[in-house]
């Protein structure tokens, strides 16, 4: 098989996702109209001129639709959670709860929208942080918008460590890193330093928004130390024991931030008045003095979400007997006419319901609504609005993930994708390392998922590396930390974010906020890279 990489080729397999870009940033389509004009551009350019067939075609389009159900089941389990809570009206309790615990308005973002997020990305992953934390920041009186952008820019650096570095083992797999090697531990170094960068530039980012240098000002000691900890934290870990290295750091942080909120600096109430992001005209005192609710009764559902996550992920016992039920549909062998063949496939993608961040949502918000049921917050008769409510919020997203997820597997599946890799990789030669993080942010741009990315572009970043004689771990460690960057701006986890803040169709709205913050980054580690591994 010969890769058919020339210009025209590689215009031909950027087309569908410059077509994305513009329609939901410069023309501000929602993704539920942006997504299937990507995917018939995919279609044409799949069928005229990668010579795909029509049983590739339905082949890769069933697989999309698998791997969107899994996300899907997510969107679904996160709006019921939120909808639990709100009927309880627990988001004003939260509010007004957190309001006390840290009456320092920058502190109570940066906890809510940065610190917690990181400890969900930890455990959970799937985009579970997103959903869930657009919620619960508009509950402490964030305007939707950015109660989307803000957590999306939280979780992304925990993106390849998080979730017990399921992202990070399928980069060691990908590019055939012998866990314990130095090669291995090099890499997760590499990997862990850009990250860390990463989150600095996110937290530093959250300040701004929140309210400029006024903001950077007052909040600098609580992001030096929040980074500290979490990046520096990772760093260190990375040699140690990569399965823990972000989950530790977040929890950590996330405790050091409430003991924070009672320092001298902090222990105050302060907010900046004119913030951009804050929803001034909200005011539910009235309703906050109603409710008989403590701060710890309203995040009942929270707490039963990392404690459940955090027992069946880390007891293994426990995590084999519930994971020895899983299933994924068989596909047979596709080849386009180009000779690029998908081998077949007897279990796709299996699912585990039962360690599913699905399911932990799922038996969260359950419990919870009895929980709340049984002090009199929810009435029976409101249970039927709920699951009514959470199934109506999620049919638009739905539309638009299936779609999106589909046009990624077709991408994929008729080579479009390798195409691009390689046609960056061939036309710049040893200056490829300075796009080497963008490659790992497309890869998650377009499936939503770190871990995708790594599986889909780890081996050709190991052997690009190879063929120019570059260091393959920073490469690598490019490619994951530029990976759990495009976290921040994959259409599919926007939507996450977009339908719990009941804003769907503004996902180019967020995506061009996001943009700012992301692109800069990713250029910015692909310089230090080539600073350090090509001029020096």
């Amino acid at each position: 098989m010969n890769i058919p990489v020339d210009p025209f080729m590689w215009i031909m397999a950027f087309l569908p996702i410059i077509t994305l870009i513009v329609l939901m940033v410069i023309f501000r389509w929602g993704a539920s109209k942006a997504a299937p004009v990507g995917l018939i551009i995919t279609i044409f350019t799949g069928l005229i001129f990668y010579k795909a067939n029509i049983p590739l075609l339905a082949i890769e389009s069933a697989k999309g639709v698998w791997n969107a159900l899994v996300i899907i089941l997510i969107i679904w389990t996160a709006i019921l959670m939120y909808q639990v809570g709100d009927q309880a009206k627990a988001f004003l309790a939260i509010r007004s709860g957190m309001n006390l615990l840290l009456p320092n308005e920058l502190l109570l973002v940066m906890a809510m929208g940065w610190v917690f997020e990181s400890f969900l990305q930890g455990i959970t992953g799937f985009g579970v942080p997103v959903a869930v934390g657009a919620p619960l920041l508009i509950g402490i009186g964030v305007k939707p918008l950015w109660a989307v952008v803000i957590p999306l820019l939280g979780q992304a650096w925990g993106n390849t460590f998080g979730t017990l570095a399921a992202a990070w083992d399928s980069l060691a797999l990908s590019a055939g890193l012998i866990t314990g090697s130095s090669e291995y531990f090099k890499t997760a170094l590499w990997t862990s330093a850009f990250i860390f960068l990463w989150n600095c530039l996110a937290g530093f980012a959250i300040c701004w928004f929140y309210g400029r240098w006024k903001a950077v000002s007052k909040g600098f000691y609580a992001l030096v130390v929040i980074a500290l900890i979490q990046g520096g934290g990772e760093i260190l870990l990375s040699q140690v024991n990569t399965t823990l290295c972000c989950f530790i750091p977040a929890l950590v942080s996330l405790v050091v931030l409430i003991f924070m909120g009672q320092m001298k600096q902090y222990k105050e109430p302060w907010k900046i008045e004119e913030s951009k992001i804050m929803d001034r005209t909200v005011t539910a005192s009235s309703e906050q003095n109603k409710i008989p609710m403590t701060l710890i009764q309203a995040f009942v559902p929270y707490f039963l979400l990392s404690i459940i996550t955090i027992a069946v992920l880390t007891i293994e016992p426990l995590n084999n007997f519930l994971g020895q039920w899983s299933w994924g549909p068989s596909f047979p062998e596709t080849s386009t006419g180009l000779g690029y063949v998908n081998a077949a496939v007897k279990n796709y993608s299996p699912l585990a319901p039962l360690t599913h961040a699905s399911m932990f949502l799922f038996v969260s918000a359950i419990i919870g609504l009895i929980y709340y049921q049984a002090h009199g917050w929810i009435k029976n008769g409101a249970v039927s609005t709920i699951f009514s409510k959470a199934t109506k919020m999620t049919m638009p997203s739905g539309i638009a993930v299936v779609t999106l997820v589909i046009m990624s597997r077709i991408m994929s599946g008729t080579m479009q994708t390798t195409v691009l890799a390689n046609g960056i990789a061939a036309t710049l030669g040893k200056s490829y390392v300075i796009l080497a993080p963008f490659v790992g942010l497309l890869g998650t741009f377009m499936t939503g998922s770190n871990m995708s990315s790594n599986i889909l572009f780890g081996d050709f970043q190991m052997v690009t590396a190879k063929m120019l004689s570059l260091d393959a771990p920073s490469i690598l460690g490019a490619q994951s930390a530029g990976g759990a960057i495009g976290s921040a701006l994959s259409p599919s986890k926007i939507i996450l974010g977009t339908t719990t803040a009941n804003i769907l169709g503004k996902e180019g709205d967020v995506m061009r906020q996001l943009m700012l913050i992301t692109i800069p980054a990713t250029i910015v580690i692909g310089l230090i890279l080539y600073v350090t591994i090509v001029i020096f």
